[in-house]
């Protein structure tokens, strides 16, 4: 019994032993060392061919691969799998980023032009914003029942016998109308500006044509108002110093023909 004991426990402290003396195997270390990091080394494969190649051996081993030692196969090596798949990795991730460099640009480039081109955007675009907005303000806000404010009870009667008031009227309705059309139709912003510049001609020659009629209108209810008093004699004629009847002047170019 004491013998099996014995036996068991020499097996036993002997595993260890021989385990590290497998794994120290000094082909091995070079087989791992050359497959993971380092160089492919030749000279590092044993057995070695030994003096004149007489190590039986070397033979035993090498002769039914003998290439094996030549070629480099290691997965880091400068040709190996994994150097390729990773060098694979990596062009596929450049076209990746030029893919995606692509499609970020396609996207910006459709933002732009929907941007572009888009009537939501259209109130917000800053030369709207800083200058036409306030030029076409007036017309916005206008109100038919203020056009005819204050202006003289005469004068407004008359621009609206006359038919001024409805012309002016429905001109700055059609400006009005034709200008909510230029903000609510799908076109570029060039064209869009453009028609807003156009509106604005337009609507500030037809408000200075406006101003114009009324003053004529004050101007032509003066002269006729003038002219009524003149044929009824409501109010006489001042003479002036120097004034002279035709008779007097008749009177005068006859008394210095006689001389």
């Amino acid at each position: 019994m004491k013998n099996y004991l014995l036996t068991a426990l020499l097996f036993i402290l002997a595993v260890p032993v021989f385990a590290q003396w497998v794994i120290r195997d000094q082909a091995i270390i070079n087989q791992q060392e050359r497959m993971v990091f380092k160089q492919w080394d030749k000279k590092k494969f044993t057995p070695t061919s030994g003096f004149l190649g007489l190590n039986p051996n070397y033979w035993l081993t090498w002769a039914w691969h003998p290439d094996y030692p030549k070629k480099d196969l290691r997965p880091l090596g400068p040709v190996g799998a994994q150097t390729q798949r990773l060098a694979f990795a990596a062009a596929m991730q450049n076209t990746e980023n030029a893919y995606k460099l692509h499609a970020d640009t396609l996207k910006n480039t459709a933002v732009t032009e929907a941007v572009n081109y888009s009537a939501v955007f259209s109130a917000a675009d800053p030369l709207w914003m800083l200058y036409y907005r306030h030029e076409f303000q007036p017309l916005l806000d206008q109100q038919d029942a203020a056009l005819l404010s204050n202006i003289p009870v005469k004068e407004r009667d008359y621009l609206i016998r006359t038919g001024v008031y409805e012309w002016y009227r429905e001109e700055s309705a059609g400006i009005r109308e034709r200008l909510d059309g230029a903000m609510n139709a799908t076109l570029d912003r060039g064209s869009r500006i453009l028609a807003y510049h156009r509106l604005f001609l337009e609507y500030r020659r037809l408000n200075t044509s406006w101003e114009a009629k009324k003053q004529y209108a004050r101007k032509f209810l003066s002269l006729t108002e003038s002219a009524n008093k003149m044929k009824s004699r409501d109010q006489p004629i001042d003479q002036r110093e120097g004034y002279r009847t035709d008779k007097q002047i008749a009177d005068d170019i006859l008394s210095k023909s006689k001389l």
